[in-house]
Formats: C-alpha cells, structure tokens, sequence
C-alpha cells in the first residue's frame, strides 16, 4: 500500500476547497502523506478535452452551482457560489503552495486558507498584499515565500507538476492519485478512503 496521496488542484478551484478538510482528514485518519501539487488547470484541461466553466454551455454552468451549493452542505463548508473575485488568475497563489512545499513548509493550512478567501471571504487571491497577509496569518515568513514564489525553479516545478497530473490521467481539479489510480473531484473521495481501508489494488483501464 501506499504512503501517500498526491493533491493535483489549483487553490481557487471550488471543488479543491471543498474537498481540502476531508481528504486532509483521510490522509491522517489512515497515516497517509499528502504532496501538494498546484497545477495549471488550462495545461490539464487542454489534454482532457474540458472547458473553463465560462465557456460551458449554459446548462452545465447552472448545473455546475447547484453542484457547489450541494458540496458545500454535504462537506460542511460555507460557500459563495457566485463569489465577487471568481474567476481569478491562480497562478500566484499556487506558486507560494509550490514554494512551501519546496522550502519543506506544511502547505495544508495556507491553501485551505487561500480557498476560503476566494469562497467565503470574497477577497482577490491574485493581489500580493492579499497572499502576503494570508501567509502570515498561516505563521509563515510572507515576504520570504512570495519572493522564493517568484523563482524560475518554482515556475519549473509548477510545470513539472502540471506534466505529471496530465500523465496520472488527472481529468480537472482536485485530482488524487494514491498507487496510481487517480480520483477526479471532491465527490470521489468515499471512493479513496475505501481504496485505503480495503487494501485493494489499484484499478486500471487495461482491462
């Protein structure tokens, strides 16, 4: 069995934060390391044949709301379905979880952090001074994490993670991978815990 599960999202994703407690519960419940992995989801879309959600026909764009206002109450979260800063450009944000990671930082507490300033709290994670106070209130050393964000070896590792996601079969955001076989969405998680608790292989499209 494995040791850990691999979390390909991007922060502002509705269904990443909507999932972010429970899969963090999982992972501890049954021992399990997460590695955070912020990908770019239009790399990842592009290779799935999915659209951003402004360019889905209307009737998925409504379906996709009812989606969120369902997840929010079976996950127990708070959520603006129509939040004032959405969308917004990720890419900031999810370099500062990259470089956490990188730098060895627990990176759980800030992306749950950034997913709730865009869904709850209404504010624009793209903003520097946003990320930078979101940072310190995490306890984290804000100017020093968004100045090793802006490194091309952190840009390179957001990359790495995008081609990795893209060759795990990551369909969109969140996806988890435990042993190979990969979860796509928040409504798949029950499925990871079962993998996890069985002790069944995992399942695989050679069939």
């Amino acid at each position: 069995m494995g040791t850990s599960i691999d979390y390909y999202f991007t922060c502002v994703s509705p269904f990443a934060y909507l999932g972010h407690k429970k899969m963090m519960q999982i992972a501890g419940t049954h021992g399990k390391s997460v590695n955070f992995k912020p990908f770019d989801i239009f790399g990842v879309w592009k290779q799935s044949g999915a659209q951003p959600p402004a360019e889905r026909p209307p009737v998925r764009q409504r379906y996709r709301k009812i989606e969120i206002q369902r997840a929010a109450i079976m996950r127990d979260t708070c959520m603006n379905p129509s939040p004032e800063f959405f969308p917004t450009n990720p890419v900031a944000a999810d370099l500062c979880i990259t470089a956490l990671t990188n730098d060895g930082k627990d990176a759980s507490h800030f992306t749950l952090e950034v997913g709730r300033a865009v869904w709850e709290r209404n504010l624009q994670v793209a903003d520097e001074t946003i990320l930078s106070s979101l940072l310190s209130e995490c306890g984290h050393d804000a100017e020093a994490i968004i100045e090793l964000s802006k490194t091309d070896n952190i840009a390179q590792l957001r990359e790495k993670n995008t081609q990795d996601a893209i060759a795990a079969d990551a369909i969109g955001a969140p996806a988890y991978v435990y042993d190979g076989e990969v979860f796509w969405g928040q409504d798949r998680l029950e499925y990871l815990e079962q993998m996890i608790t069985s002790g069944r292989p995992a399942f695989s499209s050679d069939v």
